[in-house]
């Protein structure tokens, strides 16, 4: 009677939390064939051959690799990708990233060391414009923001 309205209040916000706390998580020696999708975070510290979408970030840990089409929110890259990567917010390549393939981003940051075999466009750009960089294939040799 006292305070129902109170409990099923806080009932929904833990609900929504715990769903913004979640980690999907594919650990170092697991390999995938196959596509996620994911309403969640998503680490992956093993092998995913497949496609990959996610309505939040995308962490490639350093023994991860995923080899196919990723489309998510923001992405940090310490691992290996292949294929295309589709990111609406901030692609982060820390040091150990690899990257090959096309990869398109808001916000950049590079790390130095990260490897870059790639064609990479900021989102939104003007095909002709000088934010393109095609087939870009050296070790970054300072860290830049784009």
């Amino acid at each position: 009677m006292f305070g129902s309205k109170k409990s099923k209040q806080s009932d929904a916000t833990n609900s929504m939390n715990s769903k913004n706390l979640a980690l999907n998580t594919l650990v170092n020696g697991t390999e995938v064939e196959g596509n996620i999708k994911t309403e969640s975070d998503i680490r992956i510290d093993g092998t995913l051959i497949g496609n990959l979408s996610c309505a939040a970030k995308v962490i490639i840990g350093p023994s991860g690799i995923i080899e196919g089409d990723v489309n998510c929110q923001s992405a940090v890259i310490e691992g290996s990708f292949e294929g295309l990567l589709e990111v609406a917010g901030n692609l982060t390549l820390k040091e150990t990233a690899v990257i090959n393939g096309e990869a398109a981003y808001d916000k950049l940051v590079v790390h130095q060391g990260a490897v870059i075999n790639a064609t990479i466009r900021r989102k939104g750009a003007n095909p002709t414009d000088n934010t393109i960089v095609k087939k870009v294939n050296s070790k970054s040799k300072q860290e830049v923001e784009a």
